[in-house]
């Protein structure tokens, strides 16, 4: 449990995977709009890994849309941002 723990702060401690989520929590987007929104690569979304566990996928023809799978995301960004706030 202490393993798999770490594995989800480290995926918080990315700026790259952060940005995606905190994308991911305004909205359901397809690579292609967060690329545009982030200004980033499609290759460079794609290749942020360890999402799996926070985001799910649904497929529209030939198009994959991500949304975060739950509302503990959110609630690790809300507890997040209150705890940097505190200073």
């Amino acid at each position: 449990s202490l393993y798999d723990l770490a594995q989800l702060f480290k995926v918080f401690g990315d700026l790259t995977r952060i940005r995606i989520l905190w994308a991911l929590n305004e909205s359901e987007m397809c690579v292609c709009d967060i690329a545009v929104l982030l200004n980033m690569t499609q290759s460079a979304i794609s290749s942020a890994e360890s999402l799996a566990n926070l985001v799910k996928n649904r497929k529209e023809g030939k198009v994959v849309y991500y949304s975060l799978i739950d509302d503990h995301v959110r609630e690790i960004f809300d507890q997040g941002l209150i705890h940097i706030n505190e200073k």
